[in-house]
């Protein structure tokens, strides 16, 4: 099979989800800067889950423009990070609409961790079941990828001793990845 139907239903996909998240931001009543203050949090989390999105998007694409060909399998882990990433507007909707508090935050911190981990299986399942030298020497041991999934790992048990230090660790990790892969981009 192509690769092009799994991209476009990935781009598809991810097109949606953030249409799903700016849909649940709502206009503000009054004109003035302090009719903005009660959406603060709702957009602070819309922006960073914007931009976690857009991280998984292009790395996605990325990842397939190394990729010739999708069998089944591929498919199927495809649809398990989807399936993670679909969950991201609710999760932003209910940190932002609670201030950030201590469960929201750390249910943020899981889908995000979950979603990495999907992400992580869909590449082994592609380098696996094409032996892509390719990808596998350009990843190489992927030491930003576990450190992403060490920090979430840590962040979602901290929301309960300080929600804004596991805020914090999202947000640095968001910044490890907000330049595309370069690992990737290097080998095209």
């Amino acid at each position: 099979m192509s690769k092009g139907r799994l991209e476009a239903f990935s781009d598809g996909v991810i097109a949606i989800l953030m249409t799903i998240m700016v849909l649940d931001l709502k206009v503000p009543e009054g004109t003035g800067w302090a009719a903005l203050e009660p959406i603060i949090p709702k957009l602070l989390t819309y922006i960073l889950s914007f931009v976690f999105l857009g991280i998984y998007w292009s790395n996605h694409h990325h990842m397939l423009q190394m990729t010739d060909r999708i069998n089944g399998a591929m498919l199927w882990a495809n649809l398990h990070l989807l399936f993670w990433l679909s969950l991201v507007p609710f999760v932003t909707g209910w940190m932002g609409e609670n201030h950030f508090a201590a469960l929201p935050t750390a249910i943020y911190g899981v889908v995000l961790l979950l979603a990495a981990i999907a992400y992580t299986i869909l590449v082994r399942t592609i380098v696996a079941h094409h032996g892509n030298a390719r990808l596998a020497a350009a990843l190489g041991k992927d030491v930003k990828g576990w450190m992403s999934m060490l920090f979430y790992a840590v962040a979602i048990p901290l929301a309960f001793v300080n929600q804004w230090t596991s805020d914090g660790l999202y947000v640095l990790v968001a910044l490890m990845w907000l330049v595309p892969d370069r690992r990737i981009e290097s080998r095209l």
